[in-house]
Parts: C-alpha cells; structure tokens; sequence
C-alpha cells in the first residue's frame, strides 16, 4: 500500500513548486534578475530584443553614417578607451549598435548624450570591458 503524503506537507510543497513556476516566468519575460545582474555585477545595459525585432544591418549602417559627430562626441568622453560597433554577429541580417567603454562614469557620460533607450531609434547595448 502507498503512503500519501500527508495535507501539511502536500499544500506548501504545491505552494512553493507553484511560486518557483510564477518566478520563472516572470524572469523569463521581463528579466528582472538578468537585468540587475547586467546593471549592478557586470556594469552593462542590455537591450534583450530577439533577433526578430532588431534592424536590418543596412538600416544600422545608414543609421551610423548619418550620426557621425553623435558617434565622435560618444568617442570624445574618453578618446581610446570608448569604442562603437555595428553588431550583427548573432542575427544573420540583423544588427544593433555595441558601445564599449571602461569605467562607470564613462557609461553615465554616454547615456547623457544618448538620452534615451535607443541610439536614434537603433537598439544599443552598452559593455563596460
């Protein structure tokens, strides 16, 4: 014969499996804990776009031609430890903009001059390396 679990630990084993599953999808799609990581740990900023939502790298690179001194003025916050890339490597005909930089400050100093959560309507992302 089988022995049932009995109702007092049956109800918060259910409760806690259904929490860890609200957990997962919240996490899943808003990204609270990558997004924290990202910012606090690793001093980064991410856009978390899928592939299917990002432009055409044609788009990026008109984009990048046409904002030469706003890519110049990104580059004057610290000359040599700032870089700015297209990055297509992920999504085959797609891209957004990857800025690297060095320090906090530098980052601060770059979404100063940005101002907003893209980069003349591209996604960007920001790498502190």
């Amino acid at each position: 014969m089988k022995k049932k679990l009995p109702r007092t630990i049956f109800l918060p084993v259910l409760g806690f499996l259904f929490l860890c599953a609200l957990a997962t999808i919240v996490e899943l799609r808003f990204k609270i804990m990558q997004r924290g990581y990202d910012n606090f740990v690793l001093d980064n900023r991410n856009h978390y776009l899928p592939c299917r939502d990002l432009p055409a790298r044609i788009e990026v690179e008109r984009m990048m031609a046409q904002h030469q001194d706003a890519i110049q003025q990104i580059q004057q916050v610290a000359p040599g430890a700032i870089g700015i890339e297209i990055d297509s490597l992920n999504c085959e005909g797609k891209a957004d903009v990857l800025i690297w930089y060095g320090t906090h400050q530098q980052r601060v100093e770059i979404e100063k001059i940005i101002g907003g959560d893209t980069f003349f309507g591209i996604p960007y992302r920001l790498q502190n390396r």
